[in-house]
């Protein structure tokens, strides 16, 4: 069966519009991740149903078209409920999420355009203007919103440590090693077998599982080497083939690769029973790149063991831990305390001080 046929049973509002269905095999055919493909269908299908029903032609629509695309998701309640879409938004979906949802219709738009089917492109996005009040950046169709990664404090990690302690070891394992090499989901349940050096405790994270197809290669510590270790035994007596690193252990998929939201589940299991809702299978990654950053790690250093491609991802971490700006802040303060009690002293001291 063709992907572009797969797209059409997946989302069939693209099947109404040839130039989409078109535009989505393009990226698939260029080698985008299947993830990749599936949140362009979705965020672009759904643009497509809204211009479905306010009779508008996606091949023309302009910017109040895309705005009313805007206002819809702005107002669409989160399948959470109020309160989770309260923490971003306030109502409807986050910024994170609106943002993620008009990429795939920007880049329709520049197909077209591509395509001579257009003029313009009427989903701007962000970008640096050289000589624009000495230089700056132009806002994009919906403001950006940058917020600060969550991470645990010393008492909700060690809330979470303490579950996590009578969990099997593979889980262990898995927990251990997200933490210590700050693997992102996919990259930690995408882990073969081979790609373990236990002799340097290294890892390596293939291109092609990582979020911007580059690999490196990231240590982990001793006693998580130890940990893998007992873990190796336990999957020697599920499965001694080469391949995935973690397998299922369920009655029902015993010895098939575990899956991203299986993972999903346990670290959910492991937040609720800890008492920290707020921790996910992403918390690791944010708590250890903070913590290279406490430790003064430089700013390359964090970015080349996190995989980021731009420093400007990474800078978040080193705001996050405070690293600088505790010291310069008791450094300043002193100064400015000890020029003050100079000021009145010696103003005491003239008799002046009224």
């Amino acid at each position: 069966m063709s992907s572009s046929v797969v797209f059409v049973e997946k989302w069939p509002v693209l099947g109404r519009h040839g130039k989409a269905a078109e535009w989505l095999q393009v990226w698939s055919d260029l080698g985008r991740a299947a993830r990749t493909i599936d949140a362009y269908g979705r965020g672009l299908s759904e643009f497509l149903i809204v211009c479905e029903r306010e009779g508008v032609d996606p091949l023309t629509a302009g910017r109040a078209d895309v705005a009313v695309f805007v206002r819809e998701l702005t107002e669409r309640p989160h399948r959470r409920g109020a309160n989770v879409a309260s923490i971003d938004s306030g109502a409807g979906l986050s910024n994170a999420t609106i943002q993620q949802r008009l990429v795939p219709v920007r880049l329709f738009f520049g197909f077209l355009v591509e395509e001579g089917l257009r003029e313009s492109n009427p989903v701007g996005r962000g970008r640096f203007v050289p000589g624009r009040h000495h230089g700056g950046t132009r806002r994009g169709l919906v403001p950006r919103f940058t917020k600060l990664p969550w991470i645990p404090d010393e008492q909700q990690w060690r809330d979470v440590l303490a579950v996590a302690a009578d969990e099997p070891i593979r889980n262990r394992v898995m927990l251990a090693l997200a933490y210590d090499a700050a693997l992102r989901r996919a990259e930690l349940c995408s882990l073969r077998t081979d790609d373990v050096d236990p002799g340097r405790r290294m890892l390596r994270v293939r291109a092609e599982v990582t979020k911007n197809r580059r690999e490196r290669t990231v240590p982990y510590s001793a006693p998580t080497g130890v940990l893998l270790t007992g873990y190796l035994a336990r999957r020697a007596t599920i499965s001694r083939a080469r391949g995935p690193l973690f397998l299922s252990e369920s009655r029902r998929n015993h010895g098939e690769p575990l899956t991203l939201w299986t993972w999903s589940k346990v670290v959910r299991r492991i937040a609720l029973a800890a008492g920290v809702e707020r921790f996910s299978t992403h918390t690791t990654r944010h708590l250890c790149l903070t913590d290279l950053a406490r430790m003064g790690w430089e700013l390359h250093a964090i970015a080349t063991f996190a995989g980021h491609r731009n420093t400007d991802t990474t800078l978040q971490y080193i705001h996050l831990s405070d690293r600088d700006l505790a010291d310069k802040l008791a450094k300043g303060m002193d100064h400015i305390h000890a020029w003050r009690v100079a000021m009145l002293t010696g103003a005491e001291a003239t008799g002046t001080a009224k």
